[in-house]
């Protein structure tokens, strides 16, 4: 790894600080460097608020240095006025005459704007360094910009003999195959993603929160298939605390009066999972969780459209009841969460 690189991991990292915060922006992060040593860092903390770049500079005590020194950033610096002004003006203004950057950014408004922008005032401009990895960091990002639909992560948990439900179920809840620390995680992961999706039947069976009642952050937004709208309207779901989105093939006549309620229509006749990814789309929801039940999986991965699958293993065993989802996938990582096992695998 060459001095270059070593500068831009570091924006990486620093960018991960924002995650689940920065959304509809990507997870940016910025050091400044001076006679070979990074004098200041920043990153984009939350939207709304200054980016990865301009927290950095304002981090240098004495601005005089900026002339003499390189910005590295993981992504292109934007080149717009959004909600805070863009970034490669103020890089320009500064005079910092050097620029490392990760990669360029997807979004129509910057798009190598910020870069031609910052070759334009005499800045020298590199460009690729870690590409691969920063591309990874806003995978999110890039999926719903590049390919117009959400990131798709599929969650399950299943028995070691490879059930994620049992045959019977007595309680209207759901049943745990899982330790408290997988949970945990679990809703650490909710709050990091923008949306969260069940189907019919899981609703019904399991009247889930799909909240983040164990870790601090953001609830995703709730999106539930509801096909002939037969889940019960005392459900968790419709508590009215937590924006819903509801796929149904008919509008309802007596749905609950709540602004956090919103009925999107279903063609049967089209494809579902393309027609799902396109609603969550038109809500600028950048990445989605799917957390079941077995149909609703089986269904994206029959369609091929999913991105990863993060998939646990407890050790309970049910004998018989409904058969964890089919599919194939590189594995990227393996964990143990006490006697859990938790693989990652990503859509090759």
């Amino acid at each position: 790894m060459n001095i270059q690189e070593k500068y831009i991991k570091r924006c990486i990292e620093l960018a991960k600080n924002g995650l689940g915060n920065t959304y509809p922006n990507p997870l940016v992060g910025s050091v400044i460097v001076y006679k070979d040593r990074i004098i200041s860092e920043g990153w984009h903390q939350k939207a709304g608020e200054p980016h990865a770049e301009v927290n950095a500079i304002n981090s240098v005590k004495d601005a005089s240095i900026l002339k003499k020194a390189t910005i590295y950033v993981s992504l292109e610096p934007c080149s717009h006025f959004g909600k805070t002004p863009p970034c490669s003006d103020l890089i320009i203004a500064k005079g910092i005459k050097k620029v490392v950057i990760g990669c360029v950014d997807p979004f129509a408004e910057v798009a190598g704007r910020g870069i031609k922008k910052l070759l334009e005032a005499g800045c020298k401009v590199q460009v690729g360094i870690l590409e691969k990895e920063c591309q990874e960091l806003n995978k999110r990002f890039f999926t719903f910009h590049q390919k117009k639909r959400p990131y798709i992560i599929l969650k399950w948990a299943q028995t070691s003999d490879g059930f994620i439900a049992p045959e019977i179920q007595e309680k209207r809840e759901p049943v745990w195959i899982t330790n408290q620390y997988s949970k945990k995680l679990v809703h650490k992961w909710r709050s990091e993603e923008q949306a969260i999706l069940v189907g019919t039947n899981t609703a019904i069976a399991d009247n889930p929160k799909l909240n983040t009642r164990l870790w601090e952050g953001a609830n995703p937004v709730r999106v539930v298939i509801d096909k002939d709208l037969k889940i019960p309207q005392e459900s968790a779901l419709f508590d009215g605390l937590i924006k819903t989105i509801v796929l149904t093939k008919k509008q309802p006549e007596n749905a609950i009066k709540n602004e956090n309620l919103v009925f999107e229509k279903l063609d049967l006749h089209q494809n579902l999972p393309e027609q799902i990814c396109d609603v969550l789309y038109k809500h600028n929801l950048q990445s989605v969780i799917i957390e079941g039940g077995a149909k609703t999986l089986q269904t994206f991965i029959n369609n091929n459209f999913w991105d990863e699958a993060r998939i646990f293993t407890g050790t309970s065993e049910f004998h018989k009841g409904l058969k964890a989802p089919e599919f194939s996938g590189k594995i990227l990582s393996e964990t143990a969460l006490e006697r859990d096992n938790l693989k990652i695998y990503k859509n090759d």
